[in-house]
C-alpha cells in the first residue's frame, strides 16, 4: 500500500445524490465512511426535481423528510395537457388517498436543496468528505479494495461504492458499454413567481405533451420560484453537438404549441442545455469489493422523474442488505461484503432495469404525432383521477427491490436518526 494511502471501512466515489445517500446509509449502519469528490467544492447544478413517494419514504426513514418539506412544495395534482391544443388529458391527485396508499408525500424540490440536505446529514453523521480527488480505477486485492487516484494517492477500504454518475469511469470494471444518446436535449430555468404568473398552475406539476417535444412546469421553494423544463428532439444533438449557439432550434421545436407553452420558453436559461443520455440496463453491478450505485449503475431518461428517486432507493436497500450481515451486534464483519453486495445487486437490478426501459417507452409516448398522438390522448383521457394500477409498481411499498419500511424517525437498525 502506498505511503499516501488512507484507510476506511467504506470509500464512496462521487458526491452527487447517490454518493451522499449511500454514504449516509452506511454511516447510519455504523461504518467508517470516506467520500471523495472530484470537484473542488460540493454542490449540485440544475433546477427542480420531483420526489415521488418511493423517494420521500427514504428521506422519512432517515429523519430528513421534514427538512425537504420545509423548503419544497407538495403539489396537488400531476396534470398532462396536449401542447398543441392545450386540452387537459388526465390528472393524478397527489394528496389524500394517494399519499396514504404510498406512505409519504409527493414533493417537488430544488435539486441543490435536496443535495444540501443530504450533504449536511452526512456532515452531522461524521462522514469524512474530501474534494479534489479523481479516482481512476478500483481493484480488489484479497479482502481489500484499493482506489487509485490521479494524484498518486491510494485509498484502501473494505468496500467501495462507485457513485461517479452517467459517465462513470469505474463502471468499466463491470461493463464494456457507454452512454446512449436519446436525440433529445433539455433547457431548464427557474424564475421568481410574480403576480402575472398564472395562478391556476402554481399548485400542480403541469406537463405539456407535443410532437417531438414536451414542457414541464411546477413551483419550487414554497412557491417562490417557478421551475420550467423544455425537452425537444434536436437535430444538432443528433449530429453530435452537445451545445448549440442560439435559440432558433428551441423556438422551432415549439412553434405549433399553444401560447402558454411558447410564453413559458421565456423562463429558460438558454446559455446551456442538457443533452439527454441513458445506458442500457446491466445485470451485474459488482466487481469484487466494488459496487455501482445510482447513475453509475442505472442512468435513466427523466420521463418517470426517477433518477434521484432510484438513487435513494439504492442507498436504502444497501443499508438493509448490510445491516446484520456486515454490521452486526458483535461489530463489523468485513468478510460479508461480497454477500451483501450480491444481495443488494440481486434486489435492485431488475427493478431499476424496468424503470430504465419504461422511461424510454414513456418518453416515446409523450412525443408522438399524427394518429399515434390521437390514440395517446384517447388513452390518457380514459383513465380515472386515481387509477393506481399505473402507479403501484413504481411507488408501492411492497414491490420487489423496494426498501423495507421502518418507523418514522428510526433508521434501519432501529435507532433514532439525527434529523
Amino acid at each position: 500500500m502506498s505511503k499516501d494511502a488512507a484507510t476506511t471501512d467504506v470509500l464512496v466515489v462521487g458526491g452527487g445524490m447517490a454518493g451522499l445517500a449511500g454514504a449516509l446509509a452506511l454511516k447510519e449502519n455504523g461504518a467508517q465512511v470516506t467520500l471523495v469528490e472530484v470537484a473542488p467544492a460540493f454542490g449540485e447544478v440544475g433546477a427542480g426535481l420531483q420526489m415521488a413517494p418511493n423517494a420521500s419514504r427514504v428521506l422519512k426513514r432517515w429523519g430528513l423528510l421534514e427538512k425537504a418539506l420545509e423548503i419544497g412544495v407538495q403539489p396537488k395534482h400531476l396534470v398532462f395537457r396536449d401542447a398543441v391544443t392545450g386540452e387537459e388529458l388526465t390528472r393524478q391527485t397527489l394528496g389524500g388517498e394517494f399519499e396514504e396508499r404510498y406512505g409519504a408525500p409527493y414533493v417537488v424540490i430544488h435539486r441543490s436543496d435536496l443535495h444540501r440536505i443530504l450533504l449536511e446529514a452526512c456532515q452531522e453523521a461524521g462522514v469524512k468528505l474530501v474534494n479534489d480527488v479523481l479516482v481512476q480505477k478500483v481493484e480488489t486485492e484479497g479482502d481489500k479494495a484499493r482506489a487509485y487516484t490521479a494524484s498518486g494517492a491510494v485509498y484502501e477500504a473494505d468496500a467501495v461504492l462507485a457513485a461517479d454518475g452517467l459517465k462513470s469511469a469505474l463502471r468499466g470494471g463491470v461493463a464494456n458499454d457507454g452512454p446512449v444518446s436519446s436525440a433529445y436535449v433539455a433547457y431548464r430555468g427557474t424564475v421568481p413567481i410574480t403576480p402575472e404568473t398564472p395562478a391556476a398552475d402554481l399548485e400542480d406539476v403541469i406537463v405539456y405533451l407535443g410532437p417531438n417535444c414536451h414542457l414541464v412546469q411546477y413551483p419550487l421553494r414554497k412557491g417562490e420560484l417557478l421551475n420550467t423544463v423544455a425537452v425537444f428532439k434536436s437535430a444538432s444533438f443528433e449530429r453530435g453537438e452537445e451545445q448549440y449557439g442560439g435559440v432558433d432550434e428551441l423556438e422551432a421545436a415549439y412553434a405549433d404549441c399553444v401560447p402558454a407553452v411558447q410564453e413559458a420558453l421565456k423562463n429558460l436559461a438558454t446559455g446551456i442545455r442538457w443533452p439527454m443520455y441513458d445506458r442500457d440496463p446491466i445485470e451485474n453491478w459488482v466487481a469484487g469489493r466494488m459496487a455501482l450505485i445510482g447513475d453509475a449503475a442505472h442512468p435513466m431518461l427523466q420521463y418517470l422523474a426517477q433518477g434521484a428517486c432510484q438513487a435513494l432507493e439504492d442507498a436504502a436497500v444497501l443499508q438493509d442488505a448490510t445491516q446484520g450481515l456486515v454490521f452486526t451486534e458483535e461489530g463489523v464483519n468485513p468478510s460479508a461484503w461480497e454477500a451483501a453486495f450480491s444481495a443488494f445487486n440481486g434486489a435492485r437490478a431488475a427493478r431499476t432495469a424496468r424503470v430504465q426501459r419504461t422511461a424510454r417507452i414513456w418518453g416515446e409516448s409523450w412525443h408522438v404525432d399524427g394518429v399515434a398522438r390521437l390514440l395517446r390522448n384517447m388513452l390518457f383521457k380514459s383513465r380515472g383521477d386515481n387509477n393506481f394500477q399505473y402507479n403501484d409498481w413504481l411507488y408501492g411499498r411492497n414491490e420487489p427491490g423496494v426498501p423495507a419500511e421502518v418507523p418514522a424517525g428510526a433508521s434501519a437498525r432501529g435507532n433514532l436518526v439525527e434529523a
